[in-house]
């Protein structure tokens, strides 16, 4: 198989999904203009924003995938977790106006992201690519997708997972190395997410299974697209280095931290979501990362209100800077550079 074959692109490399603000169609059209996959970000949408994209994204090209969220299957989290975890942070929410008690009280008992519309929406109105993150989509849906003509991607942070999403009937893996921005795609989140490197996770999952996959994580420049593909990559996904383009929606806040000498690390964080994420270390996270719950999506209701208003009031101490290590080379500028410089080695 060719390495763009599964893809169906003129270059081997992907605009991975944002969720939040950053993927954009401006985003989508920018970069499979340039000879990416682009794919929308179907995450924190409602069914009917997502279907409304979708219609907007097939005017604009023929290729282009969806990213949804699996929804997660762990027990519901320890309400005195939960509560303790909004007194801690409550000091950060009031400086921003939000009452960490009202939120608290509101948060929904469960939250599957409108899993089985989103599920429907994409089976009536079929995209090219289907790709999930989270954990492993159940064996029905992916056929149903799969029938309905859609390639399906599933994604996966270890050989053992790489297994398992073959078993589904998968078409193909996302490989998300430990050093990607952003939700760490693992089935597990309870576990810790390591710092090595995207190559050698690629590696051992090529070596697991013959599904054809895109490597995602760390990428900063074209000599790291250039390794992931000899390590046995078919593709290869990139996120952070598009943040601070024309085409994103990025906030204003988050685009100039990913530049500013006052944040030049990054670490797996659970503080702002419950749930494994990589993000710039600032203020917020070096206070409370060692004492949030493992409760996605509870903790990402719990703090959302706060992120906002942090992010317009330009309070990026307090803000999700998801980030993966390659963040520094995130540049300015028309997404189609990004691609450009990125492909120079190809």
């Amino acid at each position: 198989m060719a390495r763009t074959t599964l893809l169906g692109t003129d270059l081997p490399l992907v605009a991975a999904p944002m969720a939040g603000g950053p993927t954009t169609l401006d985003l989508l059209s920018a970069t499979t203009e340039a000879g990416a996959l682009a794919f929308l970000a179907g995450g924190y949408q409602t069914p009917q924003a997502l279907a409304d994209q979708i219609r907007h994204a097939h005017q604009r090209t023929h290729t282009f995938g969806v990213n949804l969220f699996v929804p997660s299957t762990t027990p519901a989290p320890d309400p005195a977790a939960l509560a303790a975890y909004a007194h801690r942070i409550a000091p950060d929410a009031a400086a921003h106006g939000v009452d960490l008690d009202a939120v608290l009280a509101a948060l929904p008992a469960a939250d599957d992201d409108g899993w089985a519309a989103k599920v429907d929406l994409l089976r009536r109105d079929p995209v090219p690519v289907v790709s999930f993150t989270f954990g492993p989509p159940p064996a029905a849906d992916v056929a149903a997708l799969r029938a309905a003509g859609s390639v399906v991607l599933v994604t996966v942070t270890t050989p053992q997972e790489a297994a398992a999403a073959t078993e589904l009937g998968a078409d193909g893996l996302v490989v998300q190395g430990p050093r990607a921005g952003g939700h760490s795609g693992t089935w597990d989140p309870a576990r810790t997410v390591g710092d090595g490197t995207t190559t050698d996770v690629v590696a051992a999952v090529v070596a697991r299974t013959h599904l054809p996959v895109i490597a995602a994580g760390g990428v900063d420049d074209a000599p790291a697209v250039a390794a992931l593909l000899r390590a046995g990559a078919q593709a290869v996904a990139v996120g952070t280095l598009l943040l601070r383009t024309d085409e994103a929606g990025t906030t204003r806040t988050h685009r100039d931290a990913l530049a500013d000498p006052r944040f030049p690390t990054t670490a797996m964080t659970r503080a702002f979501t419950g749930r494994p994420a990589r993000a710039l270390v600032n203020g917020f996270l070096t206070r409370h990362d060692a004492h949030a719950p493992d409760a996605y999506p509870q903790v990402h209701h719990l703090t959302r209100e706060l992120r906002r208003r942090a992010a317009a009031a330009g309070d990026a101490a307090r803000l999700h800077l998801w980030a993966g290590t390659g963040h520094r080379s995130a540049a300015t500028g028309p997404a189609a550079d990004v691609v450009r410089a990125l492909a120079a080695r190809l």
